[in-house]
């Protein structure tokens, strides 16, 4: 726990305990004016922010982040519609939320003792760090005493600046600034363009961040694991026992955890040199062949950064790359499989691109129809990289292993690595398959695409 005494951190987590318990569980009592206002109304408000932890509109138009997938399996439970009301700050959503102006806070939100005296929460979602983030080649502190003196600035009304009033007690030096006007996304962007020495942010906002600065570094956690959870108005008690139990179906359904592996299962493979490397063939190797990409993705209908970070996986977008096994060119097609695509020249990036979307596209739909998207397009590209039998297989495997749960990526994603086990293997239709190469093939892919999205805003 670094220069956070365990002792300290116990007492408060007893302390906030006790208060956050208070109210939660048993049947809803009658007079909960925020349950009452939304059944009459048929509307759940919900304050968040813009950010990818939280909400935000995908390259295909569609809104998307957990908070918000989270929120629309709430009202539903409800019977309800959902709003969304999107503000700029922490501090924004929180006074709105206290004024009536939004029924529910879900915007990544810590359970802080301070809050707790003023709000209701719901269940726990999600354990983060809060981390002391820095760059590469400026300072780099090892302990809270190493902050005294460094420019380090957080968000304004963050549960960050509790944290650091409550160390302020044991280092009286330590000072810091706060912004009222960028939230802990900018102001990862400002350590990283040298504007500041430091910031504060939860581990899972610094891992999805990392891949766009990747010289960013993770300098100390400042304490024990913090809960993430909604934030209620304080005369909630019915809407806090109403999200309690829908909470704790959603979570037995196994949806909790196919979400936290749909927008966070593939953020961990950061790889500083790699990172660094793609972002530079992005402006220097990209721009010979996105055309291309774009051409061969609007015919073939998918998206043209899905298909351009495939390419990437396969060969770093070099048109001569080839394997030991024998296949070549931009998107790594076996002989055999250019033949049956009509591809000539493997070696030609034209054809190839095509000949791969072409490919692809009829991978995914011969995939079973109850399988739907994103699921269906992990999959198509796992068939791409093993084969659509293995692919099958896994699906098999993965129904006889969790018949009660939906076919979900972090499922598929467990039961592929056994392909390679004889003991399942011997059993299916197709053998033996190294399903452990699949799942990295697929999860690497998706990181490309979210740094390639990044680097080209609008592309679509």
């Amino acid at each position: 726990m670094g220069q956070v005494g365990r002792r300290t951190w116990g007492m408060l987590g007893a302390a906030l305990a006790m208060l956050v318990t208070t109210g939660c569980g048993g049947d809803p009592p009658p007079s909960d004016p925020v349950l009452q206002k939304i059944k009459d109304h048929g509307e759940l408000v919900v304050l968040t922010r813009n950010a990818p932890t939280t909400y935000y509109e995908g390259s295909d138009g569609r809104l998307a982040g957990m908070e918000h997938d989270m929120a629309v399996s709430f009202a539903k439970s409800l019977g309800v519609k959902v709003r969304f009301k999107v503000m700029d700050s922490i501090g924004e959503i929180l006074s709105a939320l206290k004024n009536g102006q939004g029924d529910v806070a879900a915007a990544g939100l810590t359970r802080t003792i301070g809050r707790a005296g003023k709000f209701r929460f719901g269940p726990t979602y999600q354990q983060v760090h809060e981390q002391v983030v820095c760059r590469r080649g400026g300072p780099q502190p090892k302990s809270v005493a190493d902050l005294v003196g460094l420019n380090l600035v957080v968000a304004a009304q963050s549960s960050y600046v509790e944290r650091l009033r409550n160390l302020r007690t044991r280092y009286p030096k330590l000072s810091w600034k706060v912004s009222k006007d960028e939230d802990t996304e900018q102001l990862l962007e400002d350590v990283w363009k040298r504007q500041i020495d430091c910031t504060v942010a939860d581990s899972e906002i610094v891992a999805i961040n990392r891949r766009y600065y990747p010289e960013l570094t993770i300098a100390f956690d400042l304490g024990s694991p913090q809960p993430l959870a909604w934030v209620l108005p304080k005369n909630a008690a019915g809407l806090q026992a109403a999200v309690d139990r829908w909470f704790a179906k959603f979570k037995k359904s196994g949806r909790l955890a196919a979400l936290k592996s749909r927008y966070y299962g593939y953020v961990r493979i950061f790889d500083y040199v790699d990172t660094v490397t793609y972002a530079r063939r992005i402006h220097k190797r990209l721009p010979r062949y996105e055309a291309l990409f774009k051409r061969a993705a609007h015919k073939a209908g998918i998206n043209w950064t899905l298909l351009a970070a495939q390419s990437y996986q396969e060969s770093y977008w070099n048109p001569h790359a080839r394997s030991p096994t024998g296949v070549r060119g931009m998107m790594m097609l076996t002989r055999s499989t250019a033949s049956q695509l009509g591809v000539s020249n493997r070696l030609n990036p034209a054809q190839s691109i095509r000949a791969g979307a072409r490919y692809l596209v009829q991978l995914r739909k011969r995939l079973p129809e109850d399988i739907h998207e994103p699921l269906r397009t992990w999959l198509a590209l796992a068939a791409y990289n093993l084969g659509l039998g293995h692919v099958l297989d896994a699906l098999k495997l993965e129904t006889q292993l969790h018949r009660k749960d939906p076919a979900s990526w972090r499922g598929i994603s467990k039961v592929l690595p056994l392909l390679a086990k004889h003991r399942y293997y011997r059993h299916l239709a197709h053998g033996y398959a190294r399903g452990n190469e699949a799942v990295r093939y697929v999860n690497r892919i998706r990181y490309y695409q979210d740094i390639l999205r990044q680097k080209v805003q609008g592309a679509g």
